[in-house]
């Protein structure tokens, strides 16, 4: 039995895709294992291609692979993902000591070459990587946005919807396995349903799963703010174990900033969409993404952005300076005329003034009894989330041992402590 050790570097949709192969190379016969330590015949790795730090993190992992296939510690090397998807031919030329190179989608291929034989496997079975009470849910492919700054679209292709029917049983599936907390992701959730439907169907598919039995979080990952399916947060109010939680990637509010952006989508009809949530949902937690340094931003856009940060105040926030994609429509039409000192200027000052407004929001939970759920154990606590904690990107909640708890469990604790990303307290 050979063995294979597949490394995933970017995002939650690249994990699943990984996943996928996984249970295609053990259904293969292959010793399949997700970022081992332990030494192996053949390594596979999924690259990103998203922005400039995660094309240079692909591309140094790729030549520490090659050093270790050059010193015999491992056979075989081969590379999918975003990155050869997007840039095989350079990279063939550029790094002959791989093996092959494969696109993202191309699971089958990378399975069926090294097995000599077409694998077997459901659209939707994997290996589940992530603790077993929790797992990653992708219920799209591509992307129609087609804003300024990005390259998604250039990788993935046009927009996919997978069937809703689909999707309940790769839910019903994992539950049987263990699973208890779905976190749902596409390019683009607020899309779900467009192509297949004709309508946004993302309200219907949340309500469904969230009706099967055992399924006790839900949560909700990357909407985009035009064309919001505003009956989801009625989905939000109603059933209890879909999470008052939304990651909406904003990227700016100035009105000059989100038409060069090409969002589709006005200051006025960002604050109003904010609002709704809010109202319809008390409690939600808001996730969301913005951008500093595209190009023409001014100090009056940015002071603009600063403004609505303050007036916002996001539970949840991440920032990055703008990076120019090959191709996109930024690329073609701006000069990358923001200086790197003052994007990172502005960068900083947006992440100062975020923790700040975390660790308010953090303080202000102290006293509250939270239900959280457990991932881990460490020498001093137990390590859990709150319905509005995404694994590995938001706050954790520190848990005193005063009793013994069990990982994958629910438990109501009391919080005692805040630190701007962390909770510290104590069980019921």
């Amino acid at each position: 039995m050979r063995s294979v050790n597949l490394i995933t570097l970017g995002c939650s949709k690249n994990l699943v895709d990984s996943e996928r192969v996984l249970k295609m190379l053990q259904n293969a016969g292959f010793a399949a294992r997700h970022e081992s330590e332990q030494p192996a015949d053949i390594t596979i790795v999924n690259t990103c291609g998203f922005i400039g730090d995660a094309k240079e993190e692909s591309v140094n992992t790729i030549l520490e692979q090659v050093e270790a296939k050059n010193r015999g510690l491992i056979k075989e090397l081969y590379v999918m993902g975003c990155l050869s998807e997007r840039y095989r031919s350079d990279l063939e030329s550029e790094i002959p000591e791989v093996d092959k190179f494969y696109g993202k989608f191309d699971w089958t291929g990378i399975v069926g070459d090294l097995a000599k034989k077409h694998p077997g496997a459901t659209t939707y079975d994997r290996v589940i990587t992530t603790p077993r009470h929790h797992a990653y849910l992708k219920i799209a492919e591509g992307c129609n946005r087609f804003c300024a700054f990005c390259a998604i679209p250039l990788i993935t292709g046009r927009y996919k919807s997978r069937p809703i029917e689909e999707i309940e049983q790769e839910i019903a599936t994992l539950v049987g396995r263990g699973v208890k907390e779905f976190n749902i992701i596409a390019q683009d959730l607020s899309g779900y349903g467009k192509d297949l439907y004709n309508r946004l169907a993302l309200p219907e598919l949340i309500d469904r799963i969230s009706q099967i039995e055992g399924v006790k979080w839900i949560r909700l990952h990357y909407a985009y703010p035009t064309e919001f399916p505003h009956e989801i947060l009625d989905v939000m109010a109603r059933r209890e174990n879909v999470c008052a939680y939304l990651d909406i990637a904003l990227q700016h509010i100035s009105d000059r900033m989100l038409d060069r952006m090409r969002r589709h989508i006005t200051a006025a009809e960002t604050r109003a969409l904010l609002a709704e949530m809010r109202e319809k949902v008390p409690g939600i937690h808001i996730r969301t993404t913005l951008m500093v340094g595209f190009p023409g931003e001014t100090e009056e856009d940015f002071n603009q952005l600063l403004e609505f940060v303050k007036e916002q105040r996001f539970e949840r926030m991440g920032a990055f300076a703008y990076c120019e994609e090959d191709d996109t429509f930024a690329a073609k039409h701006y000069a990358d005329d923001v200086a790197p000192e003052v994007k990172q200027r502005r960068l900083d000052a947006l992440m100062a003034l975020q923790e700040e407004i975390s660790l308010e929001i953090q303080e202000a939970k102290i006293g509250r009894r939270l239900e959280v759920v457990i991932d881990r154990e460490d020498d001093e606590f137990y390590v859990g989330r709150t319905q509005w904690d995404s694994p590995e990107v938001d706050p954790e909640v520190l848990v005193k041992k005063d009793r013994k708890l069990e990982i994958g469990e629910f438990y109501t604790v009391e919080v005692t402590e805040a630190l701007p990303f962390e909770l510290i307290a104590t069980p019921v």
